[in-house]
Order: structure tokens, then C-alpha cells, then sequence
């Protein structure tokens, strides 16, 4: 798709106002104007954050609503071009593109006047009579870059949140997914303000051009090379970042557990929009024992879903582009399919493949999958398995399997990842009160819920004091003698508290 920006720059003698009139912050000069495409556009929306116009409840909650229309309006077109981009099944979207940003828009909406509100914290002695508050106050200039997979969900619920913290906010698209992009950047524009939000359209070299400009939160979802990429730009101007990367996400399935269940819902997990999900289970980690159970298993499971010929099946994805479909089928190469293994290049379509026989150093080991393969690992047991989990990048997720919950427990208390799932995979994501996000290698910071207005917000510490009782601040000031220390330490010092308890 031809790059461009959505909503049209202002002139630069436009921009120039704007940038004389906000005290220097983010200025932008004629120079960079010129040698930056999206300079005019970000001074535009920092001249309006500056304004304040996005802080009332009543506006964040205007702009948030129009997001829910937008959802209901293009509902079939958002169907129409997640199939033409990736295959997916209308159920698929509704669940993962629709329902999910209703319910964080929902949440957010119920919520966000308790959610503005200032924090009271507790005061020491000398400031009793005083006021002490945390504000949330919003970062001001937000980009926000989405990935393909999700092209709806991940630029939206982030969005969610960076408008409920009273943000102005740029948002790019994946380039990708076509379609998609295309819908974005025609349909969102007409829902929303457009002196404080924008959709900018484009690939890599657009996406560099954006990410020279000083923004003052950046929110990226992809790759780890990219994230590190992301994360350089942004530390040029010291802007505060969250990633949500990826990462290989391990399953842990124990010898004793409900097979049939575990393989149901591994498979959904796995297949789910053809494997092309950042928390899917990236591979299994069993014994040799529980392998030849599953193996059955996961066939029938395969044919349940999708039927004796999954490429015929309307419920089953294809791999986004050719340049993603050739990695995803080299990676064939890995191990013995036991499962699977069928691809159709003219239709990016790659089968839902079980790999056996894998060793830890082949290709599909060493890079996350983001297909519809599964490989199995075969450990002796569970210590083995946490070993293996431990000695890799901390994934996106941990999966544990078993229906002894001392072993679920065991998985969770002994790896670190950037979230837990016990007996399902996906369905934490979900939960609106539950953080998403990354550790290590897999990302940096989270959101959802209440933890997305948290990220998009600053937390200012605020402390205001009346102009008289002057005579109480006589200690702190010179000439310093031991007795206006005494004072002073008396009336500031915190103590701990006994661990003792009166019954």
C-alpha cells in the first residue's frame, strides 16, 4: 500500500505557531519540517494536548465511545478484511478482534471516573495538616505501532487506554495486513477528534522517519529485533516505552492430567488464527510416555476442529504473506511430522503439523514458530522441564498442564515469564483485570484493563501546603544545631512497625 498520513499536516507556518506558542516543548523549526515528513503532524497534536483539551472525563469518554460505534458500524468489514488478509474465520474475529476490544472499552468506560481520581497516601507528622495526592497525569504525544496478526485488537486496546489517560495519539498499522491498514486509516479518522488523534500509513522506511520525531510514550508490539530497534530510537529523546514482544512459549503437560482435554485445548491454543499468535504454545514438554497419548490425541482433536482436510475447512487460517509462509515451511524441516506437514504455496496455507523427534538445537527451536506447527520435547520430568524453561529467554507465557495443581504451582513458582496459564492456553488474555506484557526478552511493560490507563499515565506525586504555620519549619532552616535535629527527626523519621501482634 502506498504510504501516506491520514489526516492532512497543517501548513507550516501552522506548525510554526504552534510550536512558538507550547514554551519550546517538542518545537519543531522550518529545517526539520522539511526534512522530516511527520514533524508538522506531531507538533499539531502536541499544540492540542497542550491545550488540554483531551484531560476533561467528558472528552476522553466522547472519544472512547466513538471507538465503540466504529466497532459496531465496520463490524463486517472488519470480518471481511481479517479473512482477506489472514483466513480468518468470522467466529475468530469476532472473538479476537471484536469482543475482546469491547470488553477493555467497556471496562475502561465503567471505570474510568474512580480511575482519574487523585490517590490519597499517607502523610508522616509534619505534614498532617497537609495535602498529599498521586495524579495521573497523561504523557501528552502517544505512537502507538501495531503489528499484522491482530490488526484490529493491538492497535485498539492500546489505543483504549492512551485516550482513557487523556493522551493525543498517533497510530501505525501494519502495513502487512493489507486490508486491514487500509480500513484503519480510511474508516477510524471519521470517528474520532482529529486535532488530537492520527493514523500515519506505511512500512519501515515511513516507520523510521515517524520514530526520529520526540514523542513522550512510544507503545510497539512485534518482534524482539524490531523492539530493540523501537527502544534505540526512543532512548534519543528519553521517551519511556512499552514492548510487547514474543518469544517461544513453552507447555509443560504432566503425566497426569485429562489427555483428551490437554490436547483440545492445545490445539486451540496452537491453531488459533493458524499459529499466528504471540501466546500461543510454542512446544510441548513431556515425557516419552505422555507423547504417544497425546500424539492420538492431537489428531483427533485436529479433525474435530478443522475435519479430515483442514485446507477445506472455513474455520482454519493461512499464513499472512509469502515471505512469512516460506520461514513458517522451512521450519517443516525440524524433527519427524507426525501430524500434518501439507502446504499449498499458492495459498499460504500450511496444515496443523505435529513435530516429533526435535532436538533443542534445530531451527524450530531457535525462533518463534508464529505458525501452526507444534513440536514435542521430550523430557524425564517435571524438574527437567523447568530446567529447559529456565535455561531460554523468558518467554510471553508459561503453560502448565496436570491435574495435580502441587505441579501446576511447582511450574509457576520455580520459571519466569510474562504470564501464567494453568490447564488452557490463551484465555488469560481475556481478563480485563489481569496485566499483559512481557518480561526479559519478550517485552517491557504491560496493559489491559487498568494497567493500560497505569501505562499511558504519569503518576505525579503532589504535596500542598498552606502559606502560614511558618514557625512549624523553623527547625529546618540554619543556623542547624543538634536540638533542630531532634525536632526535625521526630516529626519526619518513619518507623517500622512491630511484627507483633495483640490478640
Amino acid at each position: 500500500m502506498e504510504a501516506g498520513i491520514v489526516f492532512p499536516q497543517p501548513p507550516e507556518s501552522e506548525a510554526k505557531r504552534a510550536s512558538e506558542g507550547n514554551g519550546g516543548n517538542g518545537s519543531v523549526d522550518s529545517d526539520t519540517l522539511s526534512r522530516n515528513p511527520f514533524a508538522g503532524l506531531v507538533s499539531r497534536l502536541r499544540a492540542s494536548w497542550l491545550s488540554g483539551k483531551t484531560r476533561p472525563m467528558e472528552y476522553r469518554v466522547a472519544q472512547l465511545e466513538a471507538l465503540g460505534r466504529f466497532l459496531d458500524d465496520k463490524k463486517q468489514q472488519i470480518m471481511d478484511a481479517t479473512a482477506s488478509d489472514l483466513g480468518k474465520a468470522p467466529f475468530e474475529t469476532e472473538l479476537s478482534e471484536i469482543l475482546v476490544c469491547k470488553n477493555e472499552l467497556y471496562e475502561t468506560l465503567n471505570n474510568l471516573s474512580c480511575w482519574m481520581k487523585d490517590e490519597k497516601v499517607d502523610r508522616i507528622l509534619a505534614m498532617q495538616l497537609d495535602s498529599a495526592f498521586i495524579r495521573k497525569d497523561p504523557y501528552g504525544v502517544v505512537l502507538i505501532i501495531a503489528p499484522w496478526n491482530y490488526p484490529i485488537q493491538l492497535f485498539l486496546v492500546p489505543l483504549i487506554g492512551a485516550i482513557a489517560a487523556g493522551n493525543c495519539v498517533i497510530v501505525k498499522p501494519s502495513e502487512v495486513s493489507k486490508k486491514t491498514e487500509r480500513l484503519v486509516s480510511e474508516a477510524l479518522p471519521s470517528y474520532l477528534d482529529k486535532d488530537c488523534f492520527a493514523v500515519v500509513t506505511g512500512g519501515v522506511q515511513e516507520t523510521t522517519r515517524l520514530l526520529e520525531n520526540k514523542f513522550d510514550y512510544i507503545f510497539f508490539t512485534g518482534s524482539p529485533p524490531v523492539g530493540r530497534i523501537v527502544m534505540t530510537a526512543a532512548a534519543k529523546h528519553l521517551t519511556p516505552v512499552t514492548l510487547e514482544l514474543g518469544g517461544k512459549n513453552p507447555c509443560y503437560v504432566s503425566d497426569t492430567c485429562d489427555v483428551t482435554n490437554v490436547a483440545r485445548r492445545v490445539a486451540w491454543g496452537r491453531f488459533f488464527n493458524a499459529g499466528q499468535t504471540c501466546i500461543a504454545p510454542d512446544y510441548l514438554l513431556c515425557t516419552l510416555e505422555m507423547q504417544e497419548k497425546l500424539l492420538p490425541a492431537l489428531q483427533k482433536a485436529i479433525n474435530d476442529f478443522y475435519g479430515p482436510n483442514p485446507r477445506e475447512s472455513p474455520d482454519f487460517g493461512r499464513i499472512v504473506s509469502d515471505k512469512q509462509f516460506q520461514r513458517v515451511q522451512r521450519l517443516l524441516g525440524s524433527g519427524r511430522v507426525a501430524i500434518g506437514g501439507e502446504t499449498d504455496e499458492a495459498e499460504r496455507y500450511i496444515a496443523p503439523t505435529v513435530l516429533v523427534d526435535v532436538q533443542p538445537s534445530d531451527p524450530v527451536m531457535q525462533e518463534e514458530i508464529f505458525g501452526p506447527i507444534l513440536p514435542i520435547i521430550i523430557i524425564a520430568n517435571v524438574d527437567e522441564a523447568i530446567d529447559f524453561i529456565n535455561s531460554r529467554e523468558r518467554p510471553l507465557v508459561v503453560y502448565a498442564f496436570s491435574s495435580d495443581d502441587k505441579v501446576v504451582n511447582q511450574v509457576l513458582e520455580r520459571t519466569s515469564s510474562g504470564g501464567f496459564c494453568g490447564n488452557d492456553t490463551l484465555m488469560h488474555v481475556t481478563l480485563p483485570s489481569l496485566p499483559f506484557g512481557g518480561i526479559g526478552n519478550s517485552g517491557l511493560g504491560t496493559h489491559h484493563g487498568k494497567f493500560s490507563f497505569d501505562t499511558f499515565s504519569h503518576p505525579r506525586g503532589c504535596l500542598k501546603r498552606g502559606m502560614g504555620r511558618e514557625s512549624l519549619n523553623a527547625p529546618r532552616y540554619p543556623p542547624y544545631t543538634q536540638r533542630k535535629f531532634g525536632l526535625i527527626q521526630a516529626t519526619l523519621k518513619v518507623t517500622r512497625k512491630s511484627d507483633c501482634t495483640l490478640l
